[in-house]
């Protein structure tokens, strides 16, 4: 299938192709078949469906025993953790997968499970170490000429540049990360990096452009399946209606961008959307103990450890909103 397939396509045939594979008793098309489920059912937010498919694919794997098939099972499982918001249980599994990848001789899976750690190491707020990685794995995608992946690692680098402070060299990576993916039909990589260029012009006063931008985004989103991507676009919308002033705009977005989270139990988008709507209510006039109030509630749900660049970020509004 394409790399652009619809999701409720791709699990309708991973499904099949499950069932094709039990008959036949061939095992490690099994496994495959299942962590085709696994990512299928991970991606539109049917996550207890994704655990368990990932650890049926990893049984099966280690039942025949083979090391590359254990890997991309590990790297799907902590994908999964990650989305989930549990980062060291990503950490230790994307870790596993990459030793038993190198183990296996299995490059592609090396290169997935090295990509998981670099996304998981910047989610945690370890910049450095996951700018490095990243830069690895560009370097790499760029000897063998594979698009996905060039956009993927230009996308996570300008995110990092970005979060740093430097909007001029991230919106550049967005960029050039938009025209690759745009030239080698990645439409995900091109949802993505437009996204991210939403993100930098709004921060630089151009909110109508920033607008736009999301709604191509969020239009391939849908087209696509893409629960999560869609979630943080609709998230990033109620971001740029902050930036333009725009509160109850704002608050009624990030309401709605909190609903997709909680509805795949994604815990970091969860608690960003949240933290939007509060800021928004605050601007709209809300009384500052009530405002001052759901932050703290908000502070003490986040792992400072797991999440802890987001922790910082509400440590952060609680400053500025209540001076506290």
């Amino acid at each position: 299938m394409s790399v652009n397939t619809a999701y409720s396509q791709v699990l309708e045939e991973a499904y099949g192709r499950e069932r094709r594979a039990e008959e036949a008793r061939d095992w490690l098309e099994v496994a495959h078949a299942r962590l085709a489920v696994a990512e299928a059912c991970r991606r539109l937010g049917r996550l207890d469906q994704a655990e368990a498919a990932w650890k049926a694919s990893y049984r099966t794997a280690r039942s025949l025993p083979d090391s590359g098939a254990m890997a991309w099972a590990l790297w799907s499982g902590g994908t999964l953790a990650r989305q989930s918001g549990q980062l060291d249980m990503a950490l230790r599994w994307l870790q596993r997968a990459y030793r038993l990848a190198r183990e296996g001789e299995d490059e592609h899976a090396c290169g997935y499970a090295l990509a998981g750690i670099a996304e998981t190491r910047r989610i945690r707020g370890e910049h450095e170490e996951s700018r490095t990685l990243h830069q690895r794995i560009l370097t790499e995608a760029r000897q063998r000429d594979e698009t996905r992946h060039i956009v993927w690692a230009l996308e996570g680098i300008a995110q990092i540049d970005r979060t740093l402070g430097d909007l001029e060299t991230a919106r550049s990576g967005f960029a050039e990360a938009r025209d690759i993916a745009r030239r080698g039909s990645d439409f995900r990589g091109y949802a993505w990096a437009l996204r991210g260029l939403a993100d930098v012009s709004s921060l630089e006063g151009e909110c109508e452009p920033a607008l736009e931008l999301l709604r191509w985004a969020e239009r391939t989103c849908r087209e696509m399946d893409l629960i999560s991507a869609f979630a943080y676009c609709r998230k990033m919308r109620g971001n740029v209606l902050y930036r333009a002033e725009r509160f109850a705009e704002a608050e009624q977005v990030y309401g709605e961008a909190f609903v997709e989270f909680q509805g795949i139990h994604e815990p970091r988008g969860s608690a960003l959307a949240r933290l939007g709507t509060l800021k928004s209510q605050h601007r709209l006039g809300r009384d500052r103990s009530a405002t001052r109030h759901d932050l703290l509630a908000l502070y003490e749900s986040l792992d400072s450890h797991q999440l802890h660049h987001t922790r910082s970020m509400v440590e952060k509004a609680l400053f500025e909103l209540t001076g506290e």
